[in-house]
């Protein structure tokens, strides 16, 4: 079996990855439906936009279930630590999403246009609530969050749900928001024509100039933060009790990780970079590569969150010491190893079916396309 230390590792980059997979296939379905209401002005332009995602939106949704299992197997401390510091926020999001099946099943189910555009709306709603949590959470690992643990690592939390709408957080939701609109709006220009196409165009250079800077200057806002460092860990044996460690705060140490490893700011202005890029594909009229590129800023976004906070993935602001990390909040080592094993037969199937998925339904939607379709939307 692999060394301990390896395989912590080696499962923080899985978890990473599967975040990764779930923005850039369950992201483009958010930002699709968030642009529903504005970019189809006839029944029959939303039913296109709708359809673009239709075959494969309840696929995309294995990645998040997939996120949420490994948490758990892998990362038990802090499934028990952030389900109960975000429960409130978690509820908004299962409730949100729960419009996302039914709006797509029930909207066609009736030719009223009230009962339509209701519906249209109820799948805004279901797309922009969770991105928008999805981004606070993300905001609120480096603010940290009020829980900590006792002798017998028993969570206990102080806080209030409307503590997590911070000025930063509520910022990286708005990021979010602006980074999934992109990737939604530029996969819209792929699969659409005409005027569905058209504002979709517009969309994705307005949201990629948008989360350039947003981006960029949620960099700097980060260096004004204080942060999370480890002084000191605990002996070998004591690794998996989080208490067994001493950390500081260190005003703008964040950006440590970047400064001690210079090549690492290569990623985050590889996702400026790739927004901006998205942004001119689109206006050069070129929707392949703007979707690529729109992929492309998604992930270096998200590795650079992970660079930042690394070791950290669920700071305290009560009790220092009970900040969870990635050598102190694991299963067990035959756990990690056994789990290992799934993910290394199970996630290729997933990659390689989704894939065949996306092949055969590839190229454009239209609405004679539609019509002839008695299983469309």
């Amino acid at each position: 079996m692999l060394d301990y230390e390896v395989l912590k590792l080696i499962w923080w980059g899985l978890m990473v990855f599967l975040l990764i997979g779930f923005t850039l296939t369950g992201g483009f379905d958010l930002g699709v439906a968030i642009l529903l209401p504005f970019v189809g002005k006839t029944d029959d332009e939303r039913r296109l936009v709708i359809n673009s995602v239709g075959p494969t939106w309840e696929g995309n949704q294995v990645w998040l279930v997939t996120v949420g299992a490994a948490l758990f197997a892998a990362w038990p401390l802090l499934y028990a630590a952030a389900f109960s510091v975000m429960y409130v926020a978690l509820m908004f999001v299962l409730f949100a999403l729960f419009l996302r099946p039914v709006g797509f099943d029930y909207r066609s189910k009736l030719e009223n246009p009230r009962w339509r555009s209701g519906w249209d709306w109820a799948l805004f709603v279901g797309s922009v609530v969770p991105t928008l949590v999805f981004g606070v959470a993300i905001g609120n690992l480096f603010i940290g969050l009020p829980f900590q643990f006792d002798d017998s690592l028993r969570v206990s939390y102080s806080g209030h749900f409307y503590d997590l709408l911070n000025p930063f957080s509520l910022y990286c939701g708005l990021a979010a928001i602006a980074m999934l609109i992109l990737h939604g709006a530029s996969f819209l220009t792929v699969k659409t024509r005409d005027q569905v196409q058209e504002r979709s165009r517009k969309a994705t250079i307005i949201a990629g100039c948008v989360l350039a800077v947003l981006f960029a200057l949620g960099g700097v806002w980060l260096k004004e933060l204080d942060a999370w460092q480890i002084v000191r860990m605990g002996a070998a044996g004591d690794v998996l009790n989080p208490l067994n460690k001493t950390v500081a705060i260190v005003k703008g140490a964040w950006l440590s990780n970047f400064n001690l490893y210079p090549s690492a700011w290569l990623v985050p202005a590889a996702g400026v970079a790739a927004a901006l890029l998205a942004a001119v594909a689109s206006w050069r009229h070129s929707p392949l590569i703007a979707f690529i590129l729109s992929g492309t800023a998604s992930v270096a976004v998200l590795c650079t969150t992970a660079i930042a906070l690394f070791p950290f993935i669920l700071p305290s602001t009560l009790d220092a010491a009970s900040s969870l990390t990635v050598w102190d909040a694991v299963s067990s080592q035959k756990t990690l190893g056994v789990m290992l094993a799934v993910v290394v037969i199970f996630v290729p199937i997933i990659m390689l079916y989704t894939a065949w998925v996306y092949r055969v339904m590839r190229g454009p939607v239209s609405v004679q396309r539609l019509q002839e379709d008695t299983h469309s939307y």
